[in-house]
């Protein structure tokens, strides 16, 4: 019980008296704070073998969890889970390489080489990574404007008809593109190293969805060229998409019939059989690679039929066979495409981190975000030196290697094995594929983007905010492109978050009957307001954008115009004090002439020197004929607060004050250790102020302005 005591009270403290935050720290003796010197850093950052071996499984995951892989229970899954996924690999690593303006084969290698790389860094045993639409689209918009085709127009034959020099071309984008894919991965390892995994919550999820619906609709304007079969020049920059579907509309008439029928019959085929799978998914051993098989067989009829010659189908041509080797990016394209680099690599983390957590959170694992990050850095930053572009993931994909029976990244080698064979032997057997069936291979993959149009409705039940965020996302990044878009949007959204902030919900708080529990007197009929005393609470932190506001709503909520009544104060004081002067060259003149009537001036020292000794008492309120206000102290709930500035704390100095000069007393309650901290640093306490001002709880505050005993210390007392 002594324990029970001393820490009940203070020394030469009433036993009944509630404790403020100036007790506590005496009675439980507050720590100092720790200081951490030089020598005890460079102890913590020698290298031991305990240490490299940790900082060796941390980087390099999969020596963590592959001496434990269980053999029997997943391999055949892993394998089965591995070609299916490659089979997928194939078509879309070709259509997304169409989408980034690249040669065909860049697909293929971005489909080997980052999947591979994956499994030695990657810490979700789901994801499927490699080509996605929206960074190819991403791609693409950068290759455009920076290696417009316009730029490698060649004289025919000595006449005076010009064509694109597509290998030359081809070769610069690669370059370029290379460039931008090693940089997006110096950007993602560089946060991922310094713990900056969080950077992606700054992309919330209606800010994601909006940006990759906008991004759908970039890629389906983007493929409508090759579905009509006409050619369009290159457009970048802002409105760059309205110009391109402008320009699309009015060759209309120019379209190659021929190209049109091969992707409408393309896109039918494909979106049946993809309805077929998911209808009986839980039937089929594995979804109907429906992609491929339409690539080949149209390939096979491209072939036959000579599509390309007689009709003007444009083909895909010639896919190398065989690995490159290894290419030094060129530097001085960084200065141009830095910006560039960076959207791609928060955007396709984001989107990767995301799945990883959705399959983690459904399997029972963990995903580490910044090892994530240093993955998908690594993946890029190699595979740009083997002419790769970005890559991200894929939930298409993904699902399929989860559905097929995939437990790990052995998967991913499996897929990634499928691509190298068809890079090594049959890449080139795919020379005659028409585009079209690769944009129809594109289009159709979009569906499950354009299914995020039904956010609105459910954002527009739930949040309008969020919503405003979707639909603010959606129209910045079609108007503005992707990466102009992507800017503006993260802007707009972290200023709705400020704006919540600037104007959150204040409310006067009374307590339930029966109970210490305190509620908004306006929310809660069983909620009754404290006689004299006003607690305050805003339901956002405060700084220096609100806290004028924090200010201004506690004076309007107390229910007197408090500055109003301390500047009737300050003219009645002024007043007063006019009259007392007035009063003393009266009673001075008074006492001058009695001294020359009566001749006893020592009857006058006497008089004055009484005056002098005695001291007025203050002037209050009632005394200068001034309203009272019906409440004489005022608690401020800091319970949501979490840091203060320097505005901050010099408005509340003047809340206290202010409240000071109409004679109510200040109080603080359950004010957080970090922000009192925040609040001795900044000088906030002083002789008015003090720790005394402030309790761990609303009801500790009330209890002791009051007068009354917490029950807990009363039952302490008693049983002392």
């Amino acid at each position: 019980m002594a324990a029970e005591m001393v820490l009940s009270r203070r020394p030469g403290q009433p036993r009944s008296e509630v404790l403020s935050e100036a007790d506590l720290e005496e009675l439980a003796q507050r720590k100092p704070p720790s200081k951490t010197s030089t020598r005890d850093c460079l102890r913590k950052a020698r290298c031991s073998a305990s240490t490299a071996k940790s900082l060796l499984f941390r980087f390099l995951p999969v020596l963590r969890w592959l001496p434990r892989y269980p053999v029997k229970d997943w391999l055949l899954g892993d394998i089965a889970s591995g070609f299916s996924v490659g089979i997928m690999h194939l078509p879309q690593g070709l259509a997304y390489a169409l989408l980034a303006g690249l040669p065909p084969v860049t697909g293929l290698y971005s489909s080997f080489y980052p999947v591979f790389l994956y499994f030695f860094f990657g810490t979700s045993r789901h994801n499927s990574v490699g080509p996605f639409a929206v960074i190819s689209v991403m791609i693409g918009s950068v290759t455009d404007s920076l290696v417009p085709s316009e730029d490698f127009l060649e004289f025919v034959n000595g006449t005076n008809e010009t064509a694109v020099n597509e290998a030359q071309r081809d070769a610069a984008r690669v370059e370029l593109v290379a460039t931008i894919t090693v940089l997006t991965g110096i950007f993602q390892v560089a946060l991922g190293l310094l713990q900056f995994g969080f950077v992606v919550t700054y992309l919330s999820d209606p800010l994601v969805r909006g940006y990759t619906t906008a991004a759908s609709v970039h890629v389906l304007i983007s493929q409508l060229k090759n579905v009509f079969g006409i050619s369009l020049g290159e457009h970048s920059g802002p409105l760059s998409l309205f110009v391109t579907f402008i320009e699309i509309c009015k060759k209309l008439p120019e379209t190659n019939v021929g190209t049109l029928i091969t992707a409408i019959i393309a896109m039918v085929a494909i979106f049946i059989v993809k309805e077929l799978n998911h209808k009986f998914s839980a039937k089929l051993p594995m979804p109907i690679p429906i992609e491929l098989i339409t690539i080949i067989i149209s390939t096979g009829i491209s072939y036959g039929v000579n599509l390309n010659s007689k009709f003007g189908i444009s083909v895909v041509g010639d896919i190398p066979s065989g690995l490159k080797p290894p290419v030094v990016p060129n530097a001085n394209y960084f200065g141009q495409v830095v910006g560039n680099a960076f959207a791609i690599a928060v955007v396709g983390y984001a989107i990767c981190i995301s799945l990883g957590k959705i399959f983690a959170l459904k399997h029972g694992y963990k995903v580490d975000s910044n090892q994530e990050l240093i993955a998908l850095g690594l993946s890029n930053f190699l595979g740009g030196f083997f002419q790769c572009f970005a890559i991200s993931c894929s939930m298409s994909r993904s699902l399929v290697q989860e559905s097929t029976g995939g437990n790990s990244q052995v998967a991913g080698v499996i897929s990634s094995l499928v691509i190298l064979v068809t890079i090594l032997k049959i890449g080139e057997l795919f020379h005659d594929l028409p585009k079209a069936i690769l944009s129809a291979i594109i289009i159709i993959n979009l569906k499950g983007m354009f299914k995020q149009f039904t956010d609105l409705r459910t954002l527009w039940k739930s949040n309008r905010v969020d919503l405003m965020v979707w639909v603010v996302t959606f129209i910045a990044t079609l108007l503005l492109n992707l990466d102009i878009g992507l800017g503006a949007s993260v802007a707009f959204a972290l200023l709705t978050v400020i704006f919540q902030t600037q104007l959150p919900h204040y409310s006067i708080l009374g307590r339930v009957t029966n109970t210490d529990v305190y509620k908004d007197v306006a929310e809660y009929e069983k909620a009754q307001e404290v006689p004299g005393i006003k607690i305050f609470r805003s339901s956002s932190t405060i700084y220096f954008a609100n806290v004028e506001m924090y200010s201004d709503a506690l004076k309007k909520k107390s229910g007197i115009n408090v500055d109003r009544l301390i500047e009737k104060k300050k003219k009645a004081l002024k007043k007063l004090k006019k009259q007392q002067k007035k009063a003393e060259k009266e009673k001075a003149k008074r006492k001058k002439d009695t001294e020359v009537e009566c001749n006893g001036p020592g009857i006058a020292v006497i008089e004055l020197r009484g005056e002098e000794g005695s001291t007025p008492a203050e002037p209050t309120l009632r005394s200068l004929g001034l309203p009272q206000p019906d409440f004489h102290a005022v608690i401020l709930d800091f319970s949501p607060v979490n840091f203060v500035d320097t505005v901050s704390i010099k408005i509340l100095k003047n809340i206290f004050r202010d409240f000071h000069e109409i004679e109510v007393d200040v109080f603080i309650a359950s004010c957080p250790e970090s922000v009192l901290a925040q609040l001795e640093r900044g000088n906030f306490f002083s002789s008015t102020i003090t720790k005394h001002h402030f309790f761990p709880s609303v009801n500790d505050a009330v209890l002791h302005i009051k007068g009354e005993t917490h029950p807990a210390l009363a039952n302490i007392s008693t049983k002392m």
